[in-house]
Formats: structure tokens, sequence, C-alpha cells
């Protein structure tokens, strides 16, 4: 009986020790991961000697930032994205009523300097006579809205305008990528050199290798100088104008026009003139030469016919 009940006191005791130990398994086996990781990490810190650097927490990945109006993502190196501003060039066409040209191209000359650009080309010509032209200017892209405000005020009307823009951000990624590229390329080429020039010591391998590098560096001097050009583009806007001199107001209204009736009357008489002495040439140089040449037969006939007829009444009086 003793031993019965020693043997159920044993039982009972390892069923307890045994519903603790799983209670305890659950514990460990629900902790949270970050709770597992902050014990390592504080594991690992206890592990570094006295005066090593900590370890910093690697922070979460960040999403890539999306693509905002006026931004264009492109992709780096690294493969994250880098918001660079569109390449615009604006250019305008304005003809506009100026009350004299002189002054207002010099005018337009100030307005260029005022705002950090410059006159790119002028024309001027008469036209009636009044002086007429044309002026290209170029003004920083940001001040091309002022540029145009200013320019407007100082004509008395704006006859046309047309303002225009295009976007060159496309042209101007794929050329950045295009010249990545290519250094890239001239990278090995000049590596490939190189070893071509300690290993082979091949003249055919070592102008092979050249002459392909000469290529290479003409092609990134062609992506440099387009995209040289591209920027010129975008950071000045171009503004075309034409210059139109006010008309001077007629004495008389609108109706009898001596003026313009002597003119008329001047161009008839001349045109008359002009008819004249055409046909005195033509009929010189053209119907005298065909009349004589046409006539001379006939009065060659008429000539000996008569002569003949002479001698026979000669004959017959005789």
């Amino acid at each position: 009986m003793v031993r019965n009940r020693s043997r159920r006191k044993l039982a009972l005791i390892l069923i307890a020790l045994a519903g603790v130990g799983a209670v305890l398994l659950a514990a460990c086996g629900g902790a949270s991961p970050e709770l597992v990781v902050e014990e390592a990490f504080v594991e690992r810190e206890a592990a570094l000697p006295y005066g090593a650097p900590a370890a910093t927490a690697v922070p979460a990945p960040m999403e890539a930032p999306a693509a905002e109006e006026g931004y264009l993502l492109e992709p780096s190196a690294g493969g994250l994205g880098t918001q660079a501003e569109r390449m615009i060039m604006r250019s305008a066409d304005v003809a506009v009523v100026v009350e004299n040209t002189e002054t207002a191209l010099e005018q337009i000359r100030g307005v260029a300097a005022a705002l950090d650009g410059y006159v790119a080309s002028t024309n001027l010509w008469r036209s009636d006579g009044q002086l007429r032209g044309t002026v290209t200017i170029r003004v920083p892209a940001e001040s091309f809205d002022m540029a145009m405000d200013q320019i407007k005020g100082l004509a008395l009307e704006v006859e046309r305008e047309t303002v225009g823009s295009q976007d060159v951000t496309e042209e101007y990624t794929d050329l950045s990528a295009r010249l990545r590229n290519l250094e890239a390329t001239e990278q090995e080429l000049l590596a490939l050199l190189t070893e071509v020039r300690q290993e082979t010591r091949r003249a055919e391998d070592v102008l092979s290798v050249h002459r392909e590098l000469s290529n290479i560096r003409g092609q990134i001097e062609q992506v440099k100088g387009r995209m040289q050009y591209l920027s010129g583009l975008t950071d000045l806007a171009t503004i075309n104008l034409e210059l139109i001199p006010e008309e001077e107001q007629p004495i008389l209204e609108a109706g009898w026009k001596p003026l313009s009736t002597a003119r008329t009357a001047l161009n008839a008489l001349v045109n008359a003139s002009q008819l004249l002495v055409d046909l005195v040439i033509w009929v010189v140089l053209f119907v005298l030469p065909v009349l004589v040449v046409l006539l001379a037969p006939l009065v060659l006939i008429v000539f000996l016919l008569r002569r003949w007829r002479r001698r026979r009444s000669n004959r017959q009086a005789s």
C-alpha cells in the first residue's frame, strides 16, 4: 500500500512538471520577433570588446518617391529614383507696332540687358519710306514672362503673338544614359589597351583597340555637344520680334487721292511709252527684214518684166 501511494505521488509530480514545461515552451514560442531580434542585438553588443563601435539599427526600406508633376524620375546607378527638373525650350514670335523703329530697338536691347539676356540678331530695312526691322533676343527662361510683358508695354499695338514650348527632357535623359554607357566603354577599352600593350605587344591589336577607342571618344564628344546645345536652349528662351512702324496719317480723308491718281497716270504713260518703243524695235529688227526677204523676188520680177516690155516696144517701133 505504501509503495502504491509513493508511485502515485511520483506520477503526479512528473505530470505537473510536464505541464509546467509545456507552458514555458509555449510562452517562449509566442514571443514577438522584435523581442527576439532585440535580445540577439543585446547579446551581440555584450559580446563586442570595450571601445568597439556600436552597431546601428538597419532602417526599414523606404518606397521610391512617386513622380510628381513637373519632375521626372530617372533611374540612377544605385537603382533609386532621382528627381530632375523637366527641360523645356520656350520661344515666342511677336509682331508689334511701334512709334519709331530705332527707338524701339534700343529699348528692347535695354530690356534684354536688364534681364541678363542679349540680342542674338537684328535686321533693318526700308519699305515705302519707313524703317522696319526684326530682332531676336535671348533671355533666361525664368524671365521669359517678364520680358514678354515689358516688350508689350513698349508697343503701341500687338498684331501677332505666338508662344510655344518643347519638352526635351526625354531626349536629354537618353543622351545622359548613352553618355554613361560610352564612358564605361571607354574605360574598358583603356584597360584593354593597357593589357594588350603589356601582354601581346602586337601592333595590329594595339591599333585595332586604339581605333575603336577613337570612335567611342568621337561619339562621346557628339553626345556632350548635343547635351550642351539642349541645355543652352532650355536655360535661355528665344523671342523673335517684328517691328512695324506706325503709319503716317494722310492729310486728306479717304476719297479723292490726287497723288495716287498721278502715280497711276505716270505708270500708264510709262507703260504706253514702253509699248511704242517695243513696237518700233519689232518693226526695225523683225518686220523690215522679213519684208525685204519676201518682196525682193517680186521687185526683181517686176523689173525684168518692165525691161522686157520696153525692149519689145522699141523693136516694134523700129
